[in-house]
Protein backbone atom coordinates (compact mmCIF):
# COMPACT_ATOMS: atom_id res chain seq x y z
CA UNK A 1 0.00 0.00 0.00
CA UNK A 2 1.19 3.52 -0.80
CA UNK A 3 2.64 5.18 2.30
CA UNK A 4 0.19 8.05 1.99
CA UNK A 5 -2.75 5.64 2.18
CA UNK A 6 -1.66 3.85 5.34
CA UNK A 7 -3.72 4.44 8.46
CA UNK A 8 -1.89 6.69 10.95
CA UNK A 9 -1.68 5.39 14.51
CA UNK A 10 -0.95 7.50 17.58
CA UNK A 11 0.12 5.62 20.72
CA UNK A 12 -0.83 7.41 23.93
CA UNK A 13 1.14 6.29 26.97
CA UNK A 14 2.18 7.48 30.41
CA UNK A 15 2.20 6.12 33.93
CA UNK A 16 -0.99 5.50 35.89
CA UNK A 17 -2.99 8.67 36.45
CA UNK A 18 -0.88 10.88 34.23
CA UNK A 19 -3.91 12.06 32.23
CA UNK A 20 -4.03 9.79 29.18
CA UNK A 21 -7.81 9.40 29.16
CA UNK A 22 -8.28 13.14 29.70
CA UNK A 23 -6.12 13.87 26.66
CA UNK A 24 -7.94 11.17 24.70
CA UNK A 25 -11.27 12.84 25.46
CA UNK A 26 -9.86 16.16 24.26
CA UNK A 27 -8.75 14.53 21.03
CA UNK A 28 -12.24 13.11 20.54
CA UNK A 29 -13.98 16.46 21.11
CA UNK A 30 -11.63 18.97 19.46
CA UNK A 31 -12.48 20.35 16.01
CA UNK A 32 -9.61 18.77 14.08
CA UNK A 33 -11.82 17.25 11.38
CA UNK A 34 -10.56 13.70 11.87
CA UNK A 35 -12.61 10.62 12.69
CA UNK A 36 -10.89 8.66 15.45
CA UNK A 37 -11.00 4.96 16.25
CA UNK A 38 -9.89 4.16 19.80
CA UNK A 39 -8.14 1.10 21.19
CA UNK A 40 -8.12 0.89 25.00
CA UNK A 41 -6.03 -1.39 27.17
CA UNK A 42 -7.40 -2.07 30.65
CA UNK A 43 -5.44 -3.32 33.66
CA UNK A 44 -7.87 -5.04 35.99
CA UNK A 45 -10.93 -7.22 36.22
CA UNK A 46 -13.42 -4.37 35.81
CA UNK A 47 -13.07 -2.27 32.67
CA UNK A 48 -14.01 1.33 33.48
CA UNK A 49 -11.83 3.26 31.06
CA UNK A 50 -14.16 2.70 28.13
CA UNK A 51 -16.99 4.39 30.02
CA UNK A 52 -14.71 7.34 30.77
CA UNK A 53 -14.09 7.87 27.05
CA UNK A 54 -16.81 10.07 25.61
CA UNK A 55 -18.39 10.03 22.15
CA UNK A 56 -16.73 6.81 21.15
CA UNK A 57 -19.36 4.14 21.68
CA UNK A 58 -19.02 2.66 18.20
CA UNK A 59 -15.31 3.17 17.65
CA UNK A 60 -13.81 1.80 20.86
CA UNK A 61 -12.06 -1.56 21.14
CA UNK A 62 -10.85 -3.01 24.43
CA UNK A 63 -7.94 -5.24 25.33
CA UNK A 64 -8.37 -6.63 28.85
CA UNK A 65 -5.22 -8.70 29.12
CA UNK A 66 -3.84 -6.75 32.03
CA UNK A 67 -0.37 -6.63 30.51
CA UNK A 68 -0.28 -5.29 27.00
CA UNK A 69 3.39 -6.22 26.62
CA UNK A 70 2.73 -9.96 27.02
CA UNK A 71 0.17 -10.49 24.30
CA UNK A 72 0.36 -7.26 22.35
CA UNK A 73 1.21 -8.69 18.94
CA UNK A 74 -1.56 -11.26 18.80
CA UNK A 75 -4.28 -9.19 20.45
CA UNK A 76 -3.36 -5.94 18.73
CA UNK A 77 -3.07 -7.54 15.31
CA UNK A 78 -6.50 -9.14 15.79
CA UNK A 79 -8.12 -5.80 16.68
CA UNK A 80 -6.32 -3.90 13.93
CA UNK A 81 -7.45 -6.56 11.48
CA UNK A 82 -11.04 -5.88 12.51
CA UNK A 83 -10.51 -2.14 12.07
CA UNK A 84 -9.19 -2.57 8.53
CA UNK A 85 -12.61 -3.93 7.57
CA UNK A 86 -14.12 -0.60 8.69
CA UNK A 87 -11.48 1.52 6.97
CA UNK A 88 -14.04 3.96 5.56
CA UNK A 89 -15.39 4.90 9.00
CA UNK A 90 -12.29 6.55 10.52
CA UNK A 91 -9.19 8.53 9.59
CA UNK A 92 -6.84 7.74 12.46
CA UNK A 93 -6.36 5.31 15.34
CA UNK A 94 -5.44 6.37 18.87
CA UNK A 95 -4.20 3.51 21.04
CA UNK A 96 -4.17 4.24 24.77
CA UNK A 97 -1.96 1.82 26.68
CA UNK A 98 -2.35 0.84 30.30
CA UNK A 99 -0.19 2.93 32.62
CA UNK A 100 1.94 -0.11 33.45
CA UNK A 101 2.82 -0.85 29.83
CA UNK A 102 6.14 -0.61 28.08
CA UNK A 103 5.25 1.10 24.77
CA UNK A 104 8.13 -0.56 22.94
CA UNK A 105 6.34 -3.80 21.97
CA UNK A 106 3.34 -1.75 20.85
CA UNK A 107 5.49 0.28 18.48
CA UNK A 108 7.39 -2.82 17.44
CA UNK A 109 4.20 -4.40 16.10
CA UNK A 110 4.06 -1.84 13.29
CA UNK A 111 7.58 -2.68 12.13
CA UNK A 112 8.13 -6.42 12.56
CA UNK A 113 4.78 -7.63 11.23
CA UNK A 114 4.60 -7.37 7.44
CA UNK A 115 0.81 -7.09 7.31
CA UNK A 116 0.72 -4.28 9.85
CA UNK A 117 3.54 -2.42 8.11
CA UNK A 118 1.57 -2.45 4.86
CA UNK A 119 -1.68 -1.14 6.35
CA UNK A 120 -0.63 1.16 9.21
CA UNK A 121 1.86 3.94 9.84
CA UNK A 122 2.99 4.64 13.41
CA UNK A 123 2.61 8.42 13.57
CA UNK A 124 4.27 8.65 16.96
CA UNK A 125 4.25 7.93 20.69
CA UNK A 126 2.85 10.61 22.99
CA UNK A 127 3.82 10.19 26.64
CA UNK A 128 1.96 11.95 29.43
CA UNK A 129 3.99 12.98 32.49
CA UNK A 130 2.35 13.74 35.84
CA UNK A 131 4.23 16.86 37.00
CA UNK A 132 3.38 16.27 40.65
CA UNK A 133 4.18 12.55 40.93
CA UNK A 134 6.82 11.96 38.24
CA UNK A 135 9.84 11.69 40.55
CA UNK A 136 8.10 9.19 42.80
CA UNK A 137 6.90 7.16 39.82
CA UNK A 138 10.37 7.22 38.30
CA UNK A 139 11.83 5.81 41.50
CA UNK A 140 9.15 3.12 41.82
CA UNK A 141 8.76 1.97 38.22
CA UNK A 142 11.10 1.27 35.33
CA UNK A 143 8.07 1.57 33.01
CA UNK A 144 7.97 5.32 33.70
CA UNK A 145 11.51 5.76 32.37
CA UNK A 146 10.80 3.53 29.35
CA UNK A 147 7.63 5.45 28.47
CA UNK A 148 9.60 8.71 28.42
CA UNK A 149 12.54 7.19 26.52
CA UNK A 150 10.36 5.92 23.65
CA UNK A 151 8.33 9.13 23.29
CA UNK A 152 8.24 11.37 20.25
CA UNK A 153 6.23 13.96 22.18
CA UNK A 154 6.19 14.38 25.97
CA UNK A 155 3.28 16.27 27.55
CA UNK A 156 3.95 17.73 31.00
CA UNK A 157 0.52 17.53 32.60
CA UNK A 158 -0.94 18.86 35.88
CA UNK A 159 1.42 21.82 35.68
CA UNK A 160 -0.77 23.80 38.07
CA UNK A 161 0.19 21.47 40.93
CA UNK A 162 3.87 22.46 40.98
CA UNK A 163 5.76 25.75 41.04
CA UNK A 164 7.61 27.31 38.11
CA UNK A 165 11.04 26.26 39.40
CA UNK A 166 9.86 22.68 39.95
CA UNK A 167 8.41 22.58 36.45
CA UNK A 168 11.68 23.78 34.94
CA UNK A 169 13.52 21.13 36.93
CA UNK A 170 11.07 18.48 35.77
CA UNK A 171 11.64 19.44 32.15
CA UNK A 172 15.41 19.12 32.62
CA UNK A 173 14.88 15.73 34.26
CA UNK A 174 12.74 14.52 31.36
CA UNK A 175 15.19 15.96 28.84
CA UNK A 176 17.96 13.98 30.50
CA UNK A 177 16.08 10.75 29.71
CA UNK A 178 15.00 11.73 26.19
CA UNK A 179 16.95 14.58 24.61
CA UNK A 180 15.21 14.39 21.23
CA UNK A 181 11.51 14.32 21.99
CA UNK A 182 9.41 17.44 21.76
CA UNK A 183 8.27 18.61 25.21
CA UNK A 184 4.89 20.34 25.50
CA UNK A 185 3.53 21.89 28.69
CA UNK A 186 -0.21 21.47 29.17
CA UNK A 187 -2.24 24.58 29.90
CA UNK A 188 -2.07 25.05 33.70
CA UNK A 189 -5.71 26.11 33.72
CA UNK A 190 -6.98 22.87 32.20
CA UNK A 191 -5.72 19.30 32.44
CA UNK A 192 -4.22 17.71 29.34
CA UNK A 193 -4.97 20.84 27.29
CA UNK A 194 -2.46 21.00 24.43
CA UNK A 195 -2.69 22.02 20.75
CA UNK A 196 -3.93 19.09 18.67
CA UNK A 197 -1.11 19.68 16.21
CA UNK A 198 1.33 18.80 18.97
CA UNK A 199 -0.03 15.28 19.44
CA UNK A 200 -1.61 14.36 16.08
CA UNK A 201 0.25 14.36 12.78
CA UNK A 202 3.63 14.12 14.47
CA UNK A 203 5.21 12.84 11.29
CA UNK A 204 6.45 9.40 12.19
CA UNK A 205 7.86 7.36 15.06
CA UNK A 206 11.61 7.84 15.48
CA UNK A 207 12.87 4.32 14.80
CA UNK A 208 16.54 5.36 14.94
CA UNK A 209 16.12 6.66 18.49
CA UNK A 210 14.26 3.50 19.51
CA UNK A 211 17.12 1.36 18.21
CA UNK A 212 19.64 3.53 20.05
CA UNK A 213 17.74 3.09 23.31
CA UNK A 214 17.13 -0.61 22.69
CA UNK A 215 19.31 -2.23 19.99
CA UNK A 216 17.10 -5.33 19.95
CA UNK A 217 13.97 -3.27 19.22
CA UNK A 218 13.30 -4.95 15.87
CA UNK A 219 13.73 -8.44 17.24
CA UNK A 220 10.23 -9.87 17.81
CA UNK A 221 9.10 -10.32 21.38
CA UNK A 222 6.88 -13.28 22.14
CA UNK A 223 4.33 -14.12 24.85
CA UNK A 224 6.19 -17.36 25.63
CA UNK A 225 9.66 -18.04 26.99
CA UNK A 226 10.55 -21.47 25.62
CA UNK A 227 9.97 -23.88 22.75
CA UNK A 228 11.13 -27.43 22.20
CA UNK A 229 10.65 -29.84 19.29
CA UNK A 230 10.14 -33.50 20.17
CA UNK A 231 9.99 -36.67 18.09
CA UNK A 232 6.91 -38.52 19.36
CA UNK A 233 5.81 -42.03 18.58
CA UNK A 234 2.09 -42.67 18.34
CA UNK A 235 0.54 -43.30 21.74
CA UNK A 236 0.14 -41.70 25.16
CA UNK A 237 2.79 -39.36 26.54
CA UNK A 238 2.72 -36.83 29.38
CA UNK A 239 3.77 -33.43 30.67
CA UNK A 240 4.93 -33.70 34.29
CA UNK A 241 5.70 -30.64 36.41
CA UNK A 242 5.65 -29.11 39.87
CA UNK A 243 4.19 -25.89 41.26
CA UNK A 244 6.14 -22.80 40.23
CA UNK A 245 6.06 -19.01 40.44
CA UNK A 246 2.78 -18.75 38.52
CA UNK A 247 -0.45 -20.63 39.40
CA UNK A 248 -1.26 -20.95 35.69
CA UNK A 249 0.83 -21.91 32.67
CA UNK A 250 -0.12 -21.31 29.05
CA UNK A 251 1.14 -23.93 26.59
CA UNK A 252 0.72 -24.88 22.95
CA UNK A 253 1.44 -28.34 21.57
CA UNK A 254 1.32 -28.49 17.78
CA UNK A 255 2.64 -30.43 14.84
CA UNK A 256 5.92 -29.28 13.27
CA UNK A 257 5.54 -28.31 9.62
CA UNK A 258 7.99 -29.58 7.05
CA UNK A 259 8.66 -26.10 5.68
CA UNK A 260 9.80 -24.83 9.07
CA UNK A 261 12.85 -27.14 9.21
CA UNK A 262 12.46 -27.34 13.01
CA UNK A 263 13.35 -23.64 13.19
CA UNK A 264 11.96 -22.28 16.50
CA UNK A 265 11.59 -18.75 15.09
CA UNK A 266 9.54 -19.92 12.11
CA UNK A 267 7.30 -21.95 14.39
CA UNK A 268 7.04 -19.05 16.83
CA UNK A 269 5.66 -16.76 14.13
CA UNK A 270 3.01 -19.37 13.38
CA UNK A 271 1.74 -19.78 16.95
CA UNK A 272 2.31 -16.46 18.77
CA UNK A 273 -1.22 -15.20 18.05
CA UNK A 274 -2.65 -18.20 19.90
CA UNK A 275 -1.33 -16.80 23.17
CA UNK A 276 -3.55 -13.72 22.91
CA UNK A 277 -6.70 -15.82 23.20
CA UNK A 278 -8.47 -16.67 26.45
CA UNK A 279 -8.65 -20.23 27.74
CA UNK A 280 -10.26 -21.74 30.82
CA UNK A 281 -7.74 -23.43 33.14
CA UNK A 282 -7.68 -27.23 32.91
CA UNK A 283 -6.79 -29.41 35.93
CA UNK A 284 -4.09 -32.05 36.21
CA UNK A 285 -5.08 -35.25 34.47
CA UNK A 286 -6.59 -33.48 31.48
CA UNK A 287 -5.72 -35.08 28.16
CA UNK A 288 -4.08 -32.71 25.69
CA UNK A 289 -3.69 -33.21 21.96
CA UNK A 290 -1.54 -31.45 19.34
CA UNK A 291 -3.59 -28.58 17.91
CA UNK A 292 -3.32 -24.90 17.05
CA UNK A 293 -4.88 -23.91 20.35
CA UNK A 294 -3.55 -22.49 23.60
CA UNK A 295 -4.25 -24.46 26.78
CA UNK A 296 -3.99 -22.98 30.28
CA UNK A 297 -2.73 -25.51 32.83
CA UNK A 298 -4.04 -25.11 36.38
CA UNK A 299 -1.10 -25.34 38.80
CA UNK A 300 -2.66 -23.61 41.80
CA UNK A 301 -2.13 -26.38 44.34
CA UNK A 302 1.10 -27.61 45.88
CA UNK A 303 2.67 -30.82 44.72
CA UNK A 304 3.21 -32.45 41.34
CA UNK A 305 1.03 -32.28 38.23
CA UNK A 306 0.67 -34.55 35.24
CA UNK A 307 -1.16 -33.79 31.99
CA UNK A 308 -1.71 -36.56 29.47
CA UNK A 309 -0.62 -36.04 25.87
CA UNK A 310 -2.26 -38.16 23.18
CA UNK A 311 -0.26 -38.48 19.92
CA UNK A 312 -2.21 -40.01 17.05
CA UNK A 313 0.66 -40.40 14.57
CA UNK A 314 4.42 -40.47 14.79
CA UNK A 315 6.22 -37.24 13.95
CA UNK A 316 7.82 -34.03 15.15
CA UNK A 317 5.84 -31.77 17.48
CA UNK A 318 6.47 -28.39 19.12
CA UNK A 319 5.86 -27.56 22.76
CA UNK A 320 5.66 -23.82 23.55
CA UNK A 321 5.53 -22.79 27.22
CA UNK A 322 4.70 -19.44 28.73
CA UNK A 323 7.53 -19.81 31.27
CA UNK A 324 10.87 -21.58 31.25
CA UNK A 325 10.54 -25.33 31.97
CA UNK A 326 13.07 -25.15 34.82
CA UNK A 327 10.77 -22.82 36.76
CA UNK A 328 8.21 -25.64 36.99
CA UNK A 329 10.51 -28.68 36.79
CA UNK A 330 8.71 -29.46 33.54
CA UNK A 331 9.50 -32.82 31.96
CA UNK A 332 8.14 -34.46 28.81
CA UNK A 333 7.64 -38.18 29.35
CA UNK A 334 7.53 -40.78 26.61
CA UNK A 335 4.96 -43.55 26.36
CA UNK A 336 7.23 -45.74 28.53
CA UNK A 337 7.54 -43.07 31.23
CA UNK A 338 11.13 -42.06 30.49
CA UNK A 339 12.06 -38.38 30.20
CA UNK A 340 12.46 -37.17 26.61
CA UNK A 341 15.04 -34.71 25.30
CA UNK A 342 13.96 -32.17 22.67
CA UNK A 343 15.64 -32.40 19.27
CA UNK A 344 15.70 -28.59 19.13
CA UNK A 345 14.98 -26.04 21.84
CA UNK A 346 15.15 -22.29 22.29
CA UNK A 347 14.62 -19.86 25.16
CA UNK A 348 12.95 -16.61 24.11
CA UNK A 349 13.73 -13.34 25.82
CA UNK A 350 10.30 -12.09 26.90
CA UNK A 351 11.58 -8.53 26.53
CA UNK A 352 9.95 -7.34 29.72
CA UNK A 353 9.76 -8.06 33.40
CA UNK A 354 6.93 -7.99 35.88
CA UNK A 355 7.00 -6.71 39.40
CA UNK A 356 4.90 -9.26 41.25
CA UNK A 357 4.34 -6.72 44.00
CA UNK A 358 2.29 -4.56 41.62
CA UNK A 359 -1.24 -5.83 41.21
CA UNK A 360 -4.73 -4.77 40.30
CA UNK A 361 -7.99 -5.80 41.92
CA UNK A 362 -11.53 -4.55 41.99
CA UNK A 363 -14.40 -4.11 44.43
CA UNK A 364 -18.05 -3.68 43.53
CA UNK A 365 -21.54 -3.73 45.00
CA UNK A 366 -25.10 -3.21 43.81
CA UNK A 367 -26.09 -1.69 47.15
CA UNK A 368 -26.02 2.11 47.47
CA UNK A 369 -23.39 3.43 49.87
CA UNK A 370 -23.34 6.37 52.24
CA UNK A 371 -21.36 9.33 50.91
CA UNK A 372 -20.29 10.30 54.45
CA UNK A 373 -19.14 6.78 55.35
CA UNK A 374 -17.32 6.49 52.03
CA UNK A 375 -15.39 9.70 52.70
CA UNK A 376 -14.33 8.36 56.12
CA UNK A 377 -13.27 5.02 54.66
CA UNK A 378 -11.41 6.64 51.76
CA UNK A 379 -9.55 8.96 54.14
CA UNK A 380 -8.38 5.94 56.12
CA UNK A 381 -7.32 4.12 52.94
CA UNK A 382 -5.22 7.08 51.81
CA UNK A 383 -3.65 7.51 55.23
CA UNK A 384 -2.65 3.85 55.50
CA UNK A 385 -1.96 2.84 51.88
CA UNK A 386 -1.89 6.02 49.83
CA UNK A 387 1.87 5.97 49.18
CA UNK A 388 1.56 2.46 47.70
CA UNK A 389 -1.62 3.23 45.76
CA UNK A 390 -0.62 4.05 42.19
CA UNK A 391 -4.12 4.46 40.83
CA UNK A 392 -7.75 4.26 41.87
CA UNK A 393 -10.68 4.75 39.54
CA UNK A 394 -14.30 3.79 39.23
CA UNK A 395 -17.92 4.81 39.74
CA UNK A 396 -19.85 5.54 42.95
CA UNK A 397 -23.52 4.93 43.65
CA UNK A 398 -24.33 7.12 46.65
CA UNK A 399 -27.48 6.52 48.69
CA UNK A 400 -30.19 9.09 47.95
CA UNK A 401 -28.24 10.76 45.11
CA UNK A 402 -29.24 10.03 41.51
CA UNK A 403 -25.84 11.03 40.18
CA UNK A 404 -23.29 8.76 38.53
CA UNK A 405 -20.12 9.86 40.30
CA UNK A 406 -16.72 9.01 38.82
CA UNK A 407 -13.72 8.82 41.15
CA UNK A 408 -10.08 8.99 40.04
CA UNK A 409 -7.04 8.98 42.28
CA UNK A 410 -3.27 9.02 41.97
CA UNK A 411 -1.41 8.28 45.21
CA UNK A 412 -2.87 10.70 47.78
CA UNK A 413 -4.67 12.93 45.28
CA UNK A 414 -8.31 12.00 44.62
CA UNK A 415 -10.94 13.75 42.54
CA UNK A 416 -14.65 13.07 42.06
CA UNK A 417 -16.96 14.44 39.39
CA UNK A 418 -20.56 13.81 38.36
CA UNK A 419 -21.44 12.29 35.00
CA UNK A 420 -25.10 13.15 35.45
CA UNK A 421 -28.08 10.87 36.22
CA UNK A 422 -27.71 7.09 36.00
CA UNK A 423 -30.48 6.89 33.44
CA UNK A 424 -31.05 3.32 32.29
CA UNK A 425 -27.64 2.12 33.53
CA UNK A 426 -27.54 -0.33 36.42
CA UNK A 427 -26.65 1.56 39.60
CA UNK A 428 -23.44 0.01 40.89
CA UNK A 429 -20.34 1.09 42.79
CA UNK A 430 -17.21 -0.19 41.05
CA UNK A 431 -13.66 0.55 42.21
CA UNK A 432 -10.37 -0.55 40.64
CA UNK A 433 -7.15 -0.33 42.66
CA UNK A 434 -3.65 -0.60 41.18
CA UNK A 435 -0.70 -0.47 43.52
CA UNK A 436 2.32 -2.05 45.11
CA UNK A 437 1.85 -4.45 48.02
CA UNK A 438 -1.65 -3.20 48.81
CA UNK A 439 -3.47 -4.87 51.68
CA UNK A 440 -6.23 -6.35 49.57
CA UNK A 441 -7.99 -8.12 52.43
CA UNK A 442 -8.14 -4.95 54.52
CA UNK A 443 -9.52 -2.94 51.62
CA UNK A 444 -12.13 -5.58 50.80
CA UNK A 445 -13.22 -5.90 54.44
CA UNK A 446 -13.63 -2.13 54.80
CA UNK A 447 -15.53 -1.92 51.53
CA UNK A 448 -17.88 -4.74 52.54
CA UNK A 449 -18.63 -2.98 55.83
CA UNK A 450 -19.26 0.19 53.87
CA UNK A 451 -21.72 -1.57 51.57
CA UNK A 452 -23.48 -3.26 54.51
CA UNK A 453 -23.81 0.05 56.35
CA UNK A 454 -25.35 1.67 53.29
CA UNK A 455 -28.04 -0.98 53.02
Amino acid sequence: MNAANRIPVTVLTGFLGSGKTTLLNRILTESHGQRIAVIENEFGEIGVDQELVINAEEEIFEMNNGCICCTVRGDLIRILGNLIKRRDKFDRIVLETTGLANPGPVAQTFFVDEGMRQEFALDGIVTMVDALHFEQQLADSEETRTQVAFADVIVLNKTDLVGAAELDGLERRVRGINALARIVRADPGQRACVPMGAVLGIGGFDLARALEYKPTFLQPEYPFEWAGAYEFAAGDHALAMSAGPDPLMNVVVCEALAGEDLDPLKAAERVFTLFSTAADPVPAGTQLAPELRMRTLDLQHRGDFRFELRIESQGSYWLFTQHLPAEFSLRVLGHDGTEMTPRVQRAFDPGHSHDARVASFSLETDRPISAVRFQTWLRHVLETQGTRLYRMKGFLNFDGIDERVVIQGVHMVVDTTSLGPWGDRAKRTQLVFIGRELDRELLARGFDELADAGN
